[in-house]
Order: C-alpha cells, then sequence, then structure tokens
C-alpha cells in the first residue's frame, strides 16, 4: 500500500505540545524577532507599531488553542485557519511598516518571507489534519 506525502509526513512528526510543533517554533522566533526590530513606542505616538506587535504574538496563539482542539478535526482546522490568517495579517503590517519608515525594506522582505515560511507550516497541518485527529485519538 502507497502511503502519500501528507500521512507520512504527518506520521513521522508527533509532538507533544504546541511549543514543539515546528510552526509553533517558526512564529514564535518570528514575533520575537519583529519585538526587538521595532522600535519601542507609546501607542499613542505609533499604534502600527503596537499593532504588529501584537498581531504576531496572536498567530502563536492561535496555534496553541489549536493544538488543544486536535481532537476535533473541524474545531482544529478552525483554529489553525485563524493563525493562518494572522499571519497573513503580520505580512500585511509590516509592509505598512516599510512604507512608514519603521523598517527597512530588506528586514521588511526578510520578515514577509519568515512569514511566508509559518503560513506554509499551518496549510501543511490543515493538510494533515484527519491524521493528526487520527493518531491523538
Amino acid at each position: 500500500m502507497k502511503q502519500d506525502f501528507a500521512t507520512i509526513y504527518a506520521m513521522s512528526y508527533q509532538p507533544e505540545g504546541y511549543k514543539e510543533l515546528l510552526v509553533y517554533q517558526l512564529a514564535f522566533n518570528e514575533a520575537m524577532r519583529l519585538h526587538w526590530l521595532l522600535p519601542v513606542l507609546p501607542e499613542e505616538e505609533s499604534p502600527l507599531v503596537v499593532r504588529l506587535r501584537e498581531v504576531s504574538r496572536e498567530v502563536c496563539v492561535h496555534l496553541a488553542a489549536a493544538w488543544e482542539q486536535r481532537r476535533y478535526a473541524s474545531s482544529f482546522v478552525a483554529k489553525l485557519s485563524e493563525a493562518k490568517a494572522c499571519a497573513a495579517k503580520v505580512q500585511t503590517w509590516v509592509a505598512f511598516s516599510v512604507e512608514c519608515g519603521y523598517v527597512s525594506v530588506e528586514d521588511g522582505q526578510i520578515h514577509c518571507d519568515l512569514c511566508g515560511d509559518v503560513v506554509i507550516e499551518i496549510e501543511n497541518l490543515i493538510q494533515t489534519a484527519t491524521i493528526v485527529v487520527k493518531m491523538v485519538a
């Protein structure tokens, strides 16, 4: 019986907690990079910087919540989709930060690419959700 890539991927990748998820680690590291890159400004001076920090952390929050729902395929996928949407928001906010001069074009490209990696890993989890649910059950 021939197994497809998604099955092999899911079966060889069995984290015990959300902090062990590759996608969570990527998202967490990206949120921390943005935290240290962005200037420290009060919210009234730059709501954009504050929002970018918040939305980058929201990706991690949604991934952790998804992991808690991994026994239920529809809830798991819904939370992963929320995390994916937040990662796309990070890319948008990074683009605004570049245009406003808070982030250099080079740094902005790096961060957009890193968020793209997060989106790809979330997609991998979404594609293997039914396998993950079966493994937990």
